[in-house]
């Protein structure tokens, strides 16, 4: 069995039994005024030891001053430097920033390539997977709304009912998208999975995330936030959901380079790390004014350990439980807590957001299927679509504002219920809490 068979083989395992042993042990507004870069160095082997993957490193190439773009191209650096070596590129950056993605089973050439003068950063590369539980299939032949939807008066808003189709572009990084989906717009795909040509899903996960964010307003099976908003399919995850960091640069590379057409970008995935790769990539998409959304992940744990998470500059969402569409906290319990509280999965701290509903969410599946999953996984698409949607009205809407809008429009602790989607949630597990996702009012 070969490394990263091996590694996957282990993850999943203890994915398993952590699930397993989970399962059984059942402020105010924030405004946010400009890209915080402060936090964020270039510098070399800042990376936690865990989830590493060996031999295999992200390299990012120095800028070279001339007019604050690097004009040094990286297939050309490594024909140059490093061809002959023993080394295997495996990714070119030309977009998010200028680097490579590269084996490097010699530690003699790894030590050269330090003492580079056009080398700003490296930083090896890590495994990264997905945020969401499985599953319970469903077949339908008409269209629900979706209790998620229903919970922050998603169908309320004016916007989605005044046309029969957002006009934004929403980029789903992730295991891909069902291409022939019949309630999902599928407007470009790509992979950068190897050996593949296509996006199409071979795990279910990409696919349920486009359905909570953009599935069409139509007699078909759900509908989504942002209803028939277009998607991109940029698979960056394999078949059992998990992938490598630098793959998901390398989709992060794709969106800079399509940055002005994408609107929203979501992430449901990550790792328990603290990656200045990604941080560079992802500060470098948010400097082009994609707004990128992401999961806070599923350990029930302070999110500021868990990258991209623990960026700044993107949305990071929690996951609540909610059972009949309204607050109040009326409706069934759940595995995962009562209605209306905090999902007991859903990681959680000062570094979130925003919270959108994560229990139970019906959605799209692969094969032109439904089916209801629950993870943070499933909340962060919630606010992508939200975010598609001020975006979709509000055109020189920055990210930085786009955040601000959905955070300070977001239902309080201190808001009384109203009988339907407008009212907070309970059981959150720190002193911080974050607004809920509310659309009823523009």
């Amino acid at each position: 069995m070969n490394y990263r068979n091996f590694v996957k083989y282990n993850f999943i395992v203890l994915f398993f039994v952590f699930s397993i042993m989970f399962i059984l042990s059942n402020d105010s507004h924030k405004t946010f005024a400009q890209l915080d870069t402060n936090n964020f160095h270039y510098q070399y082997y800042l990376d936690d030891e865990n989830i590493h993957i060996p031999d295999q490193f992200i390299i990012y190439l120095k800028d070279n001053g001339n007019n604050n773009f690097n004009t040094l191209d990286p297939e050309e650096f490594y024909e140059t430097e490093l061809k002959n070596t023993g080394t295997e590129l495996l990714y070119t950056y030309n977009y998010v920033t200028k680097g490579l993605a590269i084996k490097i089973p010699d530690e003699n050439v790894l030590e050269i390539l330090k003492r580079n003068p056009n080398v700003e950063y490296i930083g090896q590369d890590m495994i990264v997977s997905i945020f969401s539980n499985q599953k319970i299939f469903t077949q339908l032949n008409h269209q629900e709304l979706p209790m998620g939807i229903d919970r922050v008066d998603g169908d309320l808003s004016s916007t989605r009912n005044n046309i029969n189709s957002i006009n934004a572009d929403i980029a789903v990084l992730d295991t891909g998208i069902d291409l022939d989906h019949e309630d999902l717009n599928v407007y470009q795909q790509v992979s950068f999975i190897p050996n593949t040509n296509s996006a199409d899903d071979d795990h279910g996960h990409g696919t349920h995330i486009a359905g909570i964010a953009a599935a069409k307003d139509n007699s078909l099976g759900t509908v989504g936030i942002a209803p028939g908003a277009r998607l991109w399919a940029v698979k960056v995850l394999e078949g059992t959901g998990i992938g490598d960091m630098s793959t998901l640069v390398k989709g992060l590379d794709y969106v800079a380079e399509n940055a002005d057409q994408i609107d929203v970008a979501v992430m449901s995935l990550g790792c328990e790390c603290k990656s200045n790769a990604l941080d560079i990539a992802v500060n470098n998409v948010v400097n082009l004014g994609v707004t990128l959304v992401v999961a806070a992940g599923n350990d029930g744990t302070n999110a500021e350990t868990f990258s991209p998470a623990n960026n700044p500059n993107v949305i990071t969402v929690s996951a609540i439980a909610d059972t009949d569409g309204k607050c109040g906290g009326n409706g069934h319990s759940t595995s995962y807590g009562q209605d209306d509280t905090l999902a007991t999965f859903s990681n959680y701290g000062d570094i979130v957001d925003i919270s959108a509903p994560g229990v139970e969410i019906f959605s799209t599946y692969k094969s032109n299927s439904y089916t209801s999953l629950s993870g943070t996984s499933m909340a962060a698409p919630h606010v992508a679509g939200a975010a598609a949607l001020y975006k979709s009205t509000h055109q020189d809407a920055t990210p930085i504002e786009i955040k601000n809008h959905l955070v300070n429009s977001g239902t309080e602790l201190s808001d009384l219920c109203d009988g339907n989607g407008h009212g907070y949630f309970s059981a959150d597990k720190d002193n911080f809490n974050e607004p809920l996702l509310y659309l009823g009012k523009d």
